[in-house]
């Protein structure tokens, strides 16, 4: 079977990886997004999919193989023509950030196929592991299905759960289900290549069921920290936001990143918080880190950065801060 591969951020390379690695399966051409500006100095860089596509193709061409890499802005007439020619038989999307249209996917005579990190239908939309940190939900899932029309609307080909502990971040939940698409993705080409039924690995065709709900794309302004909001909105925001676009606070017309932070639960500690105004810096818990003020409770930070300096450690950071202690975070 002839594939397409699209898609651009790290969460996708298990998945890539994993149809390069099918025998049955050949891989025609990988499509990313452009080039783009990264760090200080504003250099070009590609995507995580596109530097990896580069390593992988070296790879195919000493194994006697080539497939197209595919940078475009838009998926125009040109872009139809340049996969027209490689005769694909089913697209595979992760994470691409494109809506692919009619035009587009009757290029695919076995249609196209979406690997969504939630249980759809909750969270259709280009956030969705965010979304699921952000409401605190005790799970969430990996859904493989059809593309359609509507975004993320496709019959279900595969879906799995998975529990929440309410400590992962954005980092470390994506990872966790860009293994898991890794993981079941080669039964699922598999199945489709005996006809879109039923086969030896049991994965079937059917409609998505429940209530449909969306997540937005998140904007850098939503970093900001809220501190009159509870102690477990602001961590799952920390949570949420890491790596990006990061929750921040200002302290002494300084942007603060809070980049590991706990709701603190430590009824010994002697530790008065009464009367304080959210955002005050309460004082520290030698054993465990920096104490806020938030609207109904204590949060402890244990890793944080001024927006132009390093990240450290909490204890290490306070060696550096001035005015910091009996502050307040605005």
């Amino acid at each position: 079977m002839r594939v397409v591969f699209a898609g651009s951020p790290a969460i996708a390379l298990p998945a890539l990886e994993a149809v390069c690695a099918m025998p049955d399966v050949e891989l025609v051409a990988i499509l990313t997004n452009p080039d783009s500006p990264k760090g200080r100095h504003g250099v070009s860089e590609p995507t995580d999919v596109g530097a990896a596509a580069v390593r992988l193709a070296a790879d195919s061409l000493s194994a006697g193989t080539k497939f197209l890499i595919l940078k475009p802005h838009k998926l125009d007439v040109a872009i139809r023509k340049a996969l027209a020619a490689l005769k694909p038989e089913l697209l595979v999307s992760f994470a691409y950030g494109h809506i692919f249209g009619p035009r587009f996917l009757a290029l695919f005579p076995f249609g196209g196929i979406n690997i969504h990190p939630s249980l759809l239908p909750r969270y259709r939309g280009a956030t969705p592991i965010q979304a699921a940190l952000l409401n605190r939900d005790h799970e969430t899932g990996l859904s493989i299905q059809w593309l359609a029309r509507e975004m993320d609307s496709g019959d279900l080909l595969y879906q799995e759960r998975v529990s929440l502990s309410g400590r992962e971040t954005t980092e470390s939940l994506s990872a966790f289900m860009a293994t898991k698409a890794a993981a079941a993705l080669p039964a699922v080409l598999s199945a489709i290549a005996c006809g879109n039924e039923v086969s030896k690995s049991g994965v079937t065709s059917h409609p998505q069921t429940g209530e449909v709900s969306y997540c937005a794309p998140i904007t850098k302004d939503q970093g900001r920290i809220d501190w009159t909001q509870s102690v477990g909105v602001i961590d799952a925001q920390i949570r949420a936001f890491t790596p990006w676009p990061l929750s921040w606070t200002l302290h002494n017309e300084q942007y603060l990143n809070l980049l590991e932070a706990v709701p603190y639960a430590d009824a010994s500690a002697d530790v008065s918080y009464a009367d304080a105004l959210a955002g005050t810096v309460l004082g520290i818990d030698k054993r465990a880190g920096i104490l806020v003020q938030t609207g109904d409770g204590v949060l402890c930070v244990t890793r944080l950065q001024y927006r132009t300096k390093k990240a450290l450690e909490w204890r290490v950071f306070l060696n550096g801060a001035r005015d910091f202690l009996n502050a307040r975070f605005v």
